[in-house]
Formats: C-alpha cells, sequence, structure tokens
C-alpha cells in the first residue's frame, strides 16, 4: 500500500485553514511540516496552530535542533506519527519511549548530506525514516534518487521499517521512488501549484498505480 500524503507547509493559520480545506475531501493521510528557525531559515505554523480533519491520519514533522522543547504540546495532539530529524540534539531513546507510551509513532527524518548509517544503532527503536531531498521548511527542490541509496540500507536493516520520501515528487518520478522502496510520498509543491490540487492528486495515484503500486484510499 502506497501513502500519497499532501505536504502542508505554511506560516500561518489562514493558510493552514485554507490548504486543509482544498484537500480534506480526498487525502486519507497528511504530513504537517512544523518549523522553529532552529534547523531552518524560515518559521512556520506553531504547534498549537495545528488541526486536520476527522478520520484523516496526520503525521507531524518537527523541524528543531530541540523537538523535546515542543513535546508537551505535541503530544496533546495525538497524531499517528512524529518525525524528528537525526541532526537535532536530544535524548533519543528517551523521546522515542515517550512517544511509544502515548501509542505514538516515531520517525526519523535525514537530511541529504546525513548518512543512513547513523540510524542503525537505533532502528529498534524507530517506526519510519524520512529520506528527505527537498528545501527544508519551505516548498520546491529536487529529488535526488541517488539517496535512494538510503532506503535499500535501512529495509536491509530493517525491513518492516516504513520509508517515506520527501522534496521534488511528482507523477513522472513516483514509480522510480516506489521501486526504490518509498512507501510514503509526501507531495508539496506539485499539489500545491496545481490549478485543481483534486486533479493532480488524482494524476499522482495514475503514477502509483501504473508502478504496479496499489494507492491508500482508507
Amino acid at each position: 500500500m502506497i501513502d500519497i500524503c499532501p505536504t502542508v507547509t505554511v506560516n500561518d493559520s489562514e493558510d493552514y485553514r485554507q490548504y486543509m480545506e482544498r484537500i480534506a475531501s480526498f487525502a486519507v493521510r497528511i504530513h504537517i511540516d512544523l518549523a522553529d528557525g532552529t534547523l531552518t531559515e524560515n518559521k512556520l505554523i506553531s504547534p498549537d496552530q495545528i488541526w486536520w480533519p476527522g478520520g484523516v491520519r496526520a503525521d507531524i514533522h518537527v523541524m528543531s535542533k530541540q523537538p523535546i522543547m515542543h513535546l508537551p504540546l505535541l503530544l496533546d495532539l495525538r497524531p499517528q506519527l512524529i518525525i524528528i530529524h537525526a541532526e537535532a540534539d536530544g535524548d533519543f531513546s528517551w523521546l522515542a519511549g515517550t512517544l511509544h507510551n502515548k501509542d505514538i509513532e516515531i520517525g526519523v527524518a535525514l537530511l541529504a548530506a546525513t548518512p543512513a548509517e547513523i540510524l542503525f544503532k537505533s532502528l529498534h527503536l524507530i517506526d519510519h525514516v524520512l529520506i528527505f531531498s527537498g528545501y527544508l521548511g519551505r516548498y520546491g527542490g529536487q529529488a535526488d534518487l541517488s539517496l535512494l541509496n538510503k532506503a535499500r540500507s535501512l529495509k536491509a536493516m530493517k525491513p518492516q521499517l516504513e520509508i517515506s520520501w520527501d522534496g521534488g515528487i511528482n507523477d513522472s518520478n513516483a514509480a522510480q521512488l516506489i521501486a526504490g522502496g518509498v512507501e510514503v510520498l509526501n507531495v508539496g509543491s506539485y499539489l500545491e501549484k496545481a490549478a485543481s490540487i483534486g486533479e493532480a492528486y488524482a494524476r499522482m495515484e495514475i503514477a502509483v498505480k501504473g508502478s504496479g503500486g496499489v494507492p491508500n484510499d482508507n
């Protein structure tokens, strides 16, 4: 099953509301970006301003050098998955245990320059890895398919690990990403810049089916 996951990268509550309204009729899983300016040049919407439609799975991507600082608000939101950065500071084992005790999955994002091997010793604690090939904190970027080597090495170490990708996804490269081991397509600018976001999402579904994958529509 392949998840097409609209990525919400905005810096104010009104833009957030408008984007949610645009995707609410078709999205089954969404990826919400948070940034406090410690890993990014900009700041995005704060945890106390986010919400999502009922029945939609939410993954929260915390672009912060100190993700534990945001933990109380994130726990109150009760998403299914919280993704922090391998480049962040703090006690990862404690954070993973805290989230798992609340039945929240933990993911780790890897920037392009960060090798997959950095996660090998902690893979028993990790549910999800995000391979990042975009511009942190904003839409855009190119899909550097050489980074799929990370997916292959991580899957070899932990076959049940869920792998996602962020950066430059479109209906032309979705099949290559899926063939490389990516199960969650976090789609940003391809949807955000489309004249019809629903039609763009439908094209992504067609691309997933064309790859032999099954898009998650439940």
